[in-house]
């Protein structure tokens, strides 16, 4: 019961500091808008409490397993090129590429190449002597197939590769606290609060956005390129309704990784909506360079193997920067631009699961979990009131601080409030009142053993220590588990209850004996009235 007045202040200024950060949360928009920035912090609702779109994407699998098939043939074509080795019959065939070495000389060299195209796999994937790529040869003839861990390894890179681009894209929507999670080997789950129209979110996560400047091959007709395209070009079609041919050179100018910005602006000759562009230096050299070499002929810009535009290079453009035009509203606009920033997915993303929740289920939500969160407390008050008197008081005030600080403290963290978050809260009252239970009857106890006042406060709070550390703790851990395996909702109620575990450690060890040591002091009482 000994407190110094310095670290009895200090105690009650923390608690008051860390409750006050959750005013925020009660103020009307525009008040807390002209709060200063260090202030404006508060918890944003979850998409159970105001709604908003949930979709859960897919990447496309068999994508990924083309994509490393051909990458893998052609870095076969590029290692024995490099090499000056003869070779024949190079084809892809499922998930394996073979290749004919014509002289029977070159193929421990072929072999020795072929084989540093294999790396180890790394990470969960990690395994002894486990490689990517297995290569074989029997007279000749050189096998290389993609093994099962190798292909599991790519999905994985490219899911965790499109959770970025899908938060970049998001986050340009100026959507608050989007949840982007990965869900099993090949699936994200993108959940926006406050964002009601899915459609638009889906079709801007939806393009792959990969972007391509390519040449258009003007040697052959279009009708004519479809029965019998020329080997280094295809046919694409525009945007356009109806839809236009053109035939299009494969080799890549530029491309869309060379993109520095892209921004949404009106063309001052006719007031059109375009998307201005930039590329870093490498790609502003090699743009320079084609458009150089190239006056008088059209180039295309394609999106996702559909050609946006395709105009005709009437001098050089130098500077590295460019212009995409072709009929763009403004909301069109906007999105290209923000596809073009964010980068292209690695792979397709097919939506498996669209749900739209509206503001009115949130609203419902929020209020069975107001009245839950009352009623809940209103028979903790009482039970403590009606069990141990003036000490329930303490206990019911300690109580109302530690909410205070859970709610402080997912203010200053920006944190995600969800309904399973607030029953986490809600039953975080109750355990920190079994805390003071504890203390409580430990406290009885000592008083019966025939110990005076001051003394069976003192060992009533110091034998319960070990007793609430330990349940505290045990039930600590099952919150972090919570955290770490679950997803969504699981996740928002481990982090409130393992805030709720942390502040009643606080407050029954700190704040509550503050509070009994202060009333003690002042009065000096013989008995104890509990």
């Amino acid at each position: 019961m000994q407190f110094k007045s310095w670290r009895a202040f200090a105690i009650i200024l923390f608690a008051a500091v860390v409750c006050a950060l959750a005013v925020p949360n009660l103020l009307s928009q525009a008040t807390f808008d002209a709060l200063p920035n260090v202030l404006k912090r508060k918890m944003v609702l979850g998409l159970d409490l105001q709604g908003g779109s949930h979709l859960l994407l897919q990447v496309d699998a068999d994508f990924v397993r083309k994509e490393k098939g051909e990458n893998l043939r052609d870095d076969v074509r590029r290692v024995l090129r490099e090499t000056k080795i003869g070779y024949t019959n190079l084809a892809l065939q499922g998930l394996t590429v073979s290749v004919r070495i014509r002289e029977e000389k070159d193929v421990p060299e072929a072999l020795r190449k072929l084989r540093e195209l294999s790396q180890p796999l790394t990470g969960i994937f990690a395994g002894a002597n486990v490689q990517d790529i297995e290569v074989t040869e029997n007279n000749g003839l050189i096998r290389l197939t993609i093994s099962n861990a190798g292909i599991t390894q790519r999905i994985g890179q490219s899911v965790e590769q499109s959770i970025e681009i899908v938060r970049k894209r998001v986050d340009e929507l100026g959507t608050v606290e989007p949840s982007i999670q990965r869900q099993g080997l090949d699936r994200i789950l993108v959940q926006v609060p406050g964002l009601d129209n899915p459609k638009r979110l889906i079709d801007l996560i939806g393009q792959t956005a990969k972007l391509t400047f390519r040449m258009v091959d003007l040697t052959v007709n279009p009708q004519q390129a479809q029965t019998q395209p020329p080997l280094d070009s295809e046919v694409l079609q525009s945007n356009d309704n109806p839809p236009q041919l053109y035939v299009i050179e494969k080799r890549v100018v530029v491309a869309g990784e060379d993109l520095v910005d892209a921004q949404p602006s009106t063309d001052q000759r006719n007031g059109e909506w375009v998307v201005n562009f930039r590329f870093n230096s490498s790609g502003a050299r090699r743009f320079a360079n084609a458009t150089r070499d190239n006056v008088g002929r059209p180039f295309a810009i394609v999106l996702d193997n559909k050609v946006i535009s395709a105009p005709v290079i009437r001098e050089p453009i130098l500077g590295g920067s460019g212009q995409i035009s072709g009929s763009f509203s403004a909301q069109s606009a906007n999105d290209l631009a923000i596809l073009l920033r964010a980068g292209a997915l690695p792979a397709p993303l097919t939506v498996i699961e669209e749900r739209t929740v509206g503001p009115g289920l949130g609203a419902d939500s929020i209020s069975a979990g107001i009245k839950a969160a009352w009623i809940g407390s209103l028979f903790v008050i009482v039970f403590m009131f009606a069990t141990y008197g003036l000490f329930g008081l303490f206990a019911n005030i300690a109580v109302a601080v530690n909410v205070g600080m859970i709610l402080g403290i997912l203010s200053l963290l920006g944190a995600t409030l969800t309904l399973p978050g607030i029953a986490g809260i809600v039953l975080t009252v109750g355990i920190a009142v079994d805390s003071n239970v504890l203390i409580y009857e430990r406290i009885r106890e000592e008083v019966r053993s025939g110990r005076s006042a001051l003394s069976a406060l003192n060992a009533g709070f110091d034998r319960a220590l070990a007793t609430i550390l330990d349940s505290n703790l045990t039930t600590f851990i099952a919150a972090v588990v919570l955290f770490y395996v679950g997803t969504g909702p699981v996740r928002g109620f481990a982090v409130t209850f393992g805030l709720g575990i942390l502040t009643t450690l606080f407050t029954a060890f700190t704040f509550t004996r503050i509070l009994v040591a202060l009333w003690y002091h002042w009065w000096r009482p013989k008995t104890l009235p509990i």
